[in-house]
């Protein structure tokens, strides 16, 4: 005698959208790496085979540090010490990717053991940037650092870049309240982020202690 097949019900929940603000505060500077429109020049006029031959152009420390940040307004149109202070004065804003705070997120997430994979948690909240992706990033006037890297081959360059220290910034976040993570869930993953992970260069998942951060409790 046949037996008969048993039919199972999947519920699939309607996709609920909720937006909530989280302030974050750093706990340690973020050391900014942006690309500078030169270093993507060379890098194509690599790929497209017209760097051959060409003389490597001096170092200008400032012109590194300025182009290193993210910027909001205006670059200054000088490589200047003078012209980026007036730029500060002027109300220079700068920004941050906003993928970078969720990727910390979820990587601290996956790390810590708290998703066995990452792709659950990647549909279930977006942290929402501007019309270019960055988030705003509050802080002290930025200073330039002066660091030694390593590019391989057992050779060294010195870098300059933009350091940004008791920073803060609004995190614009969308999640799904039926993706079967709670707010809390989200808090907590990203709190985890800010720990484990951090944003920016030399930063805590990179062997680094910068770009280090925490939501902020009322």
């Amino acid at each position: 005698m046949a037996t008969a097949k048993k039919t199972e019900t999947v519920e699939i929940k309607p996709i609920e959208i909720k937006q909530v603000t989280l302030r974050i505060e750093g706990d340690t500077p973020i050391i900014m790496h942006a690309w500078s429109e030169k270093a993507k020049k060379m890098m194509l006029d690599a790929q497209m085979g017209l760097a051959k031959g060409k003389k490597k152009e001096a170092k200008n420390p400032i012109d590194d540090f300025i182009q290193s940040m993210y910027w909001l307004t205006d670059k200054p149109k000088e490589s200047t010490e003078e012209a980026f202070m007036q730029a500060i004065k002027d109300g220079a804003r700068f920004g941050f990717p906003a993928t970078s705070f969720k990727q910390a997120a979820i990587s601290a997430a996956y790390r810590l053991g708290y998703v066995k994979d990452k792709m659950g948690l990647r549909g279930a909240f977006f942290i929402n940037g501007d019309e270019n992706g960055m988030v705003e990033i509050h802080s002290d006037v930025p200073i330039m650092r002066e660091d030694i890297v390593k590019i391989g081959m057992g050779t060294a360059d010195l870098r300059y870049r933009g350091e940004f220290r008791n920073w803060w910034a609004e995190l614009h976040l969308t999640y799904n309240v039926n993706s079967g993570f709670s707010l809390e869930n989200i808090i907590n993953a990203i709190n985890a982020g800010g720990y484990a992970c951090g944003v920016g260069e030399w930063r805590v998942e990179k062997d680094g202690q910068f770009g280090a951060f925490h939501i902020a409790v009322d």
